[in-house]
């Protein structure tokens, strides 16, 4: 039976999992996730709002990350004319700080000593709701990154991911790009970012968690006071029901620009993070891909096809895609390195991995699992896109639901997706 572990008047307990306790305010129905960690006087605050480039209209694409900038430009309370712009204070105290913006969602941060956590909580709460949002901020950020645009536009392996996620995604919004479109970005005005953060930057459509050395009680009391009196939302948050149709035909896209060798990536439409075989498709990318002993380095690397290969699989909150990456060696030509791929997934479909790889990749994902949450910075990380994929607790059970996993079930989860009707090709060819 959960019990209420800490008593605050005014906040709500809601439940714990995997030693982390869920708060919720009662005033604004904000989510608050405490992870104690004593081992230094050190904490991590991370606020995650949930929305990224899945949520963005036509014609607003870009406006997430733009945001994100703009909210380093400052409110009444802090912002560089007084000497109290948000990096200046917080870096004053010791905080390491930035955030990130995604397709499910953004994230501010700071590490910080513990007993300073309490200036960041007052500096997220006040821009919560109190950016400035100034018509000069906007134009001069715009400079930035129109720049930071230009400059992936010019990495062959950015534009030809871009190219396999745009081609695979028609109605859905993961086909924009995080950073948008260059004209959607050209044209943005304070007006519009100022309707896109009244849109989305509201309590109950953001999570706090704290993470390291603190006293309970005192955080909550801290966020109570200066989140609590934060009105909810004036509308209902957008419901964003772009579903994408089903996939009928393989799509080929290529690439073409200045570069050094030509690239592969092949991607099949995948599972939500929610959906149990979002694990297992982890552990198939882990059979697949890494050490010497996967079977991609086997058949690519040792045998001369490839120089590299990868598989890159992030579950989101809707169906992403499972994707393998791979450089073709000197003089291999890009259609072999794809038949190769196609053979190996298709001998997993079909045979599933051996109990030999099972360990293997069990072992890879709980290594990977004990780096990602190798300190209280690095576990808010892997707990922001928990909470972005919509159901928290998918960090805290995480190692169990991989453990759970069978041969049959990592053979039955790529059956499912891998099929040439389902798949997206992307290559990029340099030009001289």
């Amino acid at each position: 039976m959960q019990t209420r572990t800490t008593v605050v008047d005014g906040v709500e307990f809601v439940e714990t999992c995997g030693g982390i306790d869920c708060y919720r305010l009662v005033s604004n129905g904000l989510r608050v996730l405490l992870l104690p960690r004593r081992l230094a006087p050190v904490a991590t605050f991370m606020i995650t709002y949930t929305v990224g480039s899945r949520h963005e209209r036509t014609g607003e694409t870009g406006a997430t990350h733009f945001l994100e900038h703009m909210m380093f430009k400052g409110t009444a309370r802090y912002n560089r004319e007084r000497g109290t712009s948000v990096f200046n204070l917080l870096q004053s105290v010791g905080a390491q700080v930035n955030a990130t913006t995604w397709m499910d969602r953004t994230n501010y941060y700071a590490m910080l000593p513990s007993e300073h956590l309490k200036t960041v909580v007052d500096v997220e709460a006040d821009r919560m709701r109190g950016l400035l949002l100034r018509d000069e901020d906007v134009d001069s950020e715009k400079t930035v990154i129109l720049n930071e645009f230009d400059r992936g536009e010019n990495e062959p392996f950015r534009k030809l991911y871009q190219a396999v996620w745009s081609a695979a995604f028609e109605a859905h919004t993961y086909h924009h790009p995080t950073i948008g479109w260059r004209r959607d970005i050209e044209e943005v005005t304070a007006a519009k970012l100022r309707s896109f953060y009244d849109r989305y930057y509201w309590p109950e459509n953001a999570t706090l968690s704290v993470i390291g050395d603190f006293d309970e009680a005192d955080v909550l009391r801290w966020i109570l006071r200066s989140f609590g009196p934060i009105g909810r939302g004036a509308e209902r948050l957008p419901d964003v029901g772009s579903v994408e149709p089903r996939q009928r035909g393989e799509r080929r896209v290529a690439v073409r620009m200045q570069g050094d060798v030509p690239l592969l990536l092949m991607g099949w439409k995948a599972f939500p993070a929610r959906e149990p075989r979002s694990v297992a498709l982890e552990l198939a990318g882990q059979v697949l891909s890494g050490g010497r002993t996967t079977r991609l380095y086997k058949r690519l690397v040792a045998t001369g096809l490839a120089t590299a290969q990868q598989v890159l699989y992030t579950p989101l909150h809707d169906p992403g895609l499972f994707m393998v990456y791979a450089s073709p060696g000197a003089g291999v030509d890009l259609v072999d390195v794809e038949k190769a791929v196609d053979a190996e997934m298709e001998r997993l479909a079909g045979e599933g991995p051996t109990e030999e790889e099972m360990k293997r990749a069990l072992s890879g994902l709980e290594a990977a699992f004990a780096y990602s949450t190798d300190g209280s910075f690095s576990t808010a990380a892997a707990l922001n896109e928990a909470i972005a994929s919509g159901d928290w607790k998918r960090f805290a059970s995480y190692l169990d639901a991989a453990r759970a996993c069978t041969s049959q079930d990592v053979q039955d989860a790529i059956g499912a997706i891998y099929s040439r009707d389902q798949r997206t090709v992307g290559v990029f060819e340099p030009t001289e």
